[in-house]
């Protein structure tokens, strides 16, 4: 089971390693990144396994968005289940 974690805001020291350290707390393992700066604004893609995650997903994602609330950034997280089922449309 995987997700994409999506991570937008102003760019500022740290923000990489907010979420990978998020991400490493829950058990999600980061398979892969992209990441650009776009003016002073930072965008970020990342997709994970959610095989280790130790709480429910809902948990995952809400602890996930309300870290980036607590540190100015936007975090998503978005179910591989939404993807897959754009793909059937």
């Amino acid at each position: 089971m995987k997700a994409v974690i999506t991570v937008i805001g102003k760019d500022k020291v740290g923000i990489i390693a907010l979420a990978s350290a998020e991400c490493a707390k829950y058990g999600a393992n980061i398979i892969d990144i992209s990441q650009t700066v776009m003016k002073e604004y930072f965008a970020m893609i990342m997709l994970v396994e959610l095989t280790g995650v130790k709480v429910d997903f809902a948990s995952f994602a809400g602890a996930m968005e309300q870290a980036g609330r607590d540190n100015g950034v936007d975090i998503r997280v978005m179910h591989e289940d939404i993807f897959n089922s754009m793909h059937r449309i």
